[in-house]
């Protein structure tokens, strides 16, 4: 029961609350491996980095090695150090492979190294393991518009009601992160004396995602959400 109010604390932003909470868990009922994640958690989230980051690397052997991986996911990200940040998420998702919040933070870690393609899978696997989940939404409307389909792009936010806010959010990421796409094309691109196979992927194309995600119900969006 105590766990679950630390949980909530968290889920609704209090996290030094939560801190306070973890300390007097402890002085208790001793020092588990969740109450650790949880403290890892909120020492990320209050902005204290070097701690959580001990704190989840104290965690990898053990049952909550999946969450250590993908918080250690979240502060290589929050530094913009996307291709460390993609090497732990990937950790993540290989213990946790339908955990849906690694599969979309994945996704939009590739996305923001500029390794385009790679973000499909992991987002796709997102979008149809939780179509209403309005992250998932956002990191995939991120996605097409980066692949240049304003419109079917258009069409998700729409379906998803997603707030006038979010989605100029959304478009200013897509503007902000054109430049490295762009960047790691060119870098990736094949010599010219190479010929280049036809790439091929078991996944659906561009405009195929959007129709799966669209032909189910979406719940409104949070005005606060962010892709």
């Amino acid at each position: 029961m105590y766990l679950e109010l630390i949980r909530q604390m968290q889920q609704q932003g209090a996290y030094y609350a939560s801190l306070a909470h973890i300390d007097a868990f402890r002085l208790r009922f001793g020092n588990p491996p969740e109450l650790q994640r949880l403290q890892a958690d909120a020492l990320r989230e209050t902005g204290q980095t070097e701690a959580a980051s001990k704190a989840y690397q104290s965690l990898l052997h053990g049952n909550q090695a999946a969450a250590a991986w993908h918080g250690l996911g979240l502060i290589a990200a929050t530094g913009k150090q996307y291709d460390l940040a993609e090497q732990d998420l990937q950790q993540a998702v290989q213990l946790d492979p339908i955990n849906v919040a690694f599969l979309s933070d994945l996704g939009y870690a590739r996305l923001s190294a500029g390794r385009i393609e790679e973000a499909r899978e992991p987002l796709a696997k997102a979008a149809e393991l939780e179509p209403a989940n309005v992250k998932v939404i956002s990191n995939l409307a991120l996605w097409v518009l980066l692949q240049g389909d304003d419109a079917q792009a258009d069409a998700i936010m729409q379906r998803a009601n997603l707030p006038q806010a979010t989605r100029d959010a959304i478009q200013k990421l897509a503007v902000q992160l054109r430049p490295t796409a762009a960047t790691r094309s060119v870098t990736d691109a094949p010599t010219a004396s190479v010929k280049q196979a036809t790439p091929h992927s078991a996944l659906p194309q561009t405009a195929s995602i959007p129709g799966m995600l669209l032909d189910r119900g979406t719940t409104p969006a949070s005005s606060e959400v962010r892709p």
